[in-house]
């Protein structure tokens, strides 16, 4: 069940089994110009993905999963096998009768087992720049977001982290960046496009009392900045040794955004709770990842009422 069958570089599709990961298929892709761009961190399973409509870092620019699930292989209840699309078929549109394939992404195995899924490809970008810009508060970075946005810049990443959780990943990727609130952002495309990309973006974060752009050029050295931002749990742990993490993860509109994130800051400051943000702030969505002892019956019950207002 790890076989990546029927590939079709000119049509941009894949058809996967379910032990097949999405760093294998990239690997398997590596020669063809290709690549399958859904990362929610994790080197997760496709149909995993698939069942869980998973997100990640370049859901800003590529969609979720369920923006890029083209057919389902299904196994329900009674032993039916389901194609979702139909048996072999990889239509680019959905108009034509019950769109199933999207029943059944996120659905979490409730409604059966994916067994194949066909996957949308993307081209390889020509050039890829990665930048790291420090705000002095929180809002201003999140506004920048909402702006960078609002201009149309088709940014491929971008990535919130506060001062709390820029301190964790400091000490635990051996990393030297201001603890501030932070941007890391990603930009795809043509020479000449990802000049325009960032004029436009620089304009907006300095405009913000944002830093100067820190550069990650090369391949080794942006992998090194997006492992940092993919090892945030484990850096959050690191914060208080012998504590657990727990994580929340709430999206809201993003006209909400600022308010929401300056507003959680106040309520982790004020019920005395570690709780460093990261988020994939392009979509709406973020994360506290709650660091708390679980022998102290007082922690736990302040975690939960924070997060009780929170997600209301």
């Amino acid at each position: 069940m790890d076989q990546i069958l029927d590939l079709h570089p000119e049509d941009f599709d894949v058809t996967v089994e379910p032990a097949v990961t999405r760093k294998t298929l990239n690997a398997y892709l590596r020669d063809t110009g290709l690549w399958f761009p859904v990362d929610p961190g994790a080197d997760a399973s496709l149909c995993g993905m698939a069942a869980t409509s998973a997100s990640g870092t370049n859901a800003v620019r590529y969609g979720t999963m369920r923006e890029n699930v083209i057919n389902l292989e299904v196994v329900l209840a009674d032993g039916t096998i389901v194609h979702t699309a139909g048996k072999g078929r990889r239509p680019r549109k959905t108009s034509a009768g019950y769109n199933l394939t999207n029943l059944f992404v996120g659905s979490e195995g409730t409604l059966g087992i994916i067994t194949k899924t066909t996957l949308r490809l993307y081209g390889i970008p020509e050039a890829t720049v990665s930048a790291v810009c420090s705000f002095a508060s929180v809002q201003a970075a999140v506004d920048s977001t909402v702006q960078i946005l609002q201009a149309g810049v088709p940014i491929a990443r971008i990535e919130f982290l506060d001062d709390v959780m820029m301190d964790a990943c400091n000490r635990f990727s051996s990393l030297s960046y201001p603890v501030v609130p932070t941007l890391f952002l990603e930009f795809h495309g043509s020479e000449r496009s990802l000049e325009e990309q960032v004029n436009v973006t620089e304009e907006i974060t300095q405009s913000n009392e944002g830093s100067d752009f820190q550069w990650a050029r090369d391949a080794e050295t942006r992998s090194r900045l997006w492992r940092a931002r993919h090892d945030a749990w484990y850096a959050a742990q690191a914060l208080r040794p012998g504590c657990k993490a727990y994580s929340t993860d709430v999206c809201v509109p993003l006209s909400r955004l600022p308010q929401i994130i300056v507003e959680t800051k106040e309520d982790l400051m004020e019920s005395k709770l570690t709780g460093p943000i990261a988020g994939h702030v392009g979509d709406g969505n973020f994360h506290c990842l709650m660091v708390v002892d679980p022998s102290d019956p007082d922690e736990l019950h302040r975690v939960h009422l924070f997060t009780e207002r929170l997600a209301r």
